[in-house]
């Protein structure tokens, strides 16, 4: 049986806490704002799982199939004993970063990360299971705060996937991967998958399907704030909006209000007014061309080593070095 473990380094209360955080600063500010990492309780985590599996959303089944075709040569190129992954959820692609790094005879430890202890320990168990000989170390933590935490004890391969670099915006993402290089050591890789600019008819429908999961994913947001600080939004009066900003290539999710209306946020002592057709903003999803992320990583003190990507160039797989 392999030796797993499980370190939580944020609190429920934490994670309370900066909700409370983000929530008064977000819906205060002009125009209103909620960060992503709010959608996924147990209900919007399952949620996602059933838009990765949509006909309209192509970025899953399209980095899946480049990190299968690579999964080898990234194995070879890094051999790494040790590989994180951050925002982890399930590890469903990840098994096949393991797999390879296991048949290369180097990965002796997965790390994966997550902000959800549950999530984390249905992964780790599962990966145990198929990896017996696999040591298994789980972090509890927010992703941009980890990095501190992480095993220094082998050569190490981060890997950040499903294109959560873009839900970040420029100035976070600089310091995030900033903060990747720093952690690691000259010669250690990080593995990125990241959306690239396409036509906004393919992509503005994967954020948007045809069947409404991602609007139910979308306004389930509002059930997290009602359950958990005591709001009482009517999640009715609420429609999902998914809208491509050419200037700054990235998709917008929003919630737009059908009706003028006052909602209070107990727990905050907080009232909000939304005028008829206010929008809040819940997401961002950028998208990028090889030149963008290419020079984003060379100033955070990465070099590329691969960038992969499928036939129609709608997703990128990278393969960055650390510099010396």
């Amino acid at each position: 049986m392999s030796d797993s473990a499980l370190d939580v380094h944020i609190s429920p209360e934490r994670l309370l806490e900066d909700l409370r955080s983000d929530v008064r600063q977000g819906l205060t500010a002009s125009p209103k704002w909620l960060s992503p990492k709010w959608f996924y309780d147990a209900t919007g985590s399952e949620l996602f799982e059933r838009i990765t599996e949509l006909p309209e959303y192509y970025p899953t089944r399209t980095e899946r199939a480049l990190i299968e075709a690579h999964a080898q040569d990234i194995a070879e190129r890094t051999d790494a004993a040790i590989l994180v992954e951050l925002g982890s959820g399930s590890s469903e692609k990840t098994r096949l970063l393991i797999e390879a790094g296991i048949k290369h005879g180097s990965l002796a430890k997965y790390v994966p990360q997550d902000v959800s202890p549950s999530a984390l320990s249905g992964a780790i168990e599962q990966i145990s299971r198929e990896f017996p000989a696999l040591e298994v170390h789980g972090i509890v933590s927010d992703f941009t705060d980890t990095l501190q935490n992480l095993p220094a004890d082998g050569r190490r391969t981060i890997a950040f996937l499903g294109g959560t670099l873009g839900n970040l915006t420029p100035e976070e993402r600089a310091g995030f991967l900033s903060d990747i290089a720093s952690a690691l050591i000259a010669d250690e890789f990080l593995v990125l998958g990241v959306g690239l600019v396409i036509d906004p008819d393919v992509l503005v429908p994967a954020y948007d399907d045809a069947a409404g999961v991602t609007a139910e994913f979308n306004v389930n947001v509002l059930s997290v704030l009602n359950d958990r600080l005591g709001a009482n939004f009517d999640r009715s009066q609420f429609e999902h909006v998914a809208v491509w900003d050419a200037d700054n290539e990235w998709i917008e999710m929003r919630l737009r209000a059908k009706e003028a209306q006052h909602i209070v946020i107990a727990d905050l002592a907080l009232d909000i007014e939304f005028a008829k057709g206010e929008e809040l903003r819940t997401e961002i999803s950028a998208k990028f061309r090889q030149e963008g992320i290419t020079a984003e990583l060379a100033d955070a003190g990465f070099g590329v080593d691969q960038f992969w990507t499928d036939p129609q160039e709608r997703f990128a797989l990278i393969l960055a070095r650390r510099g010396r």
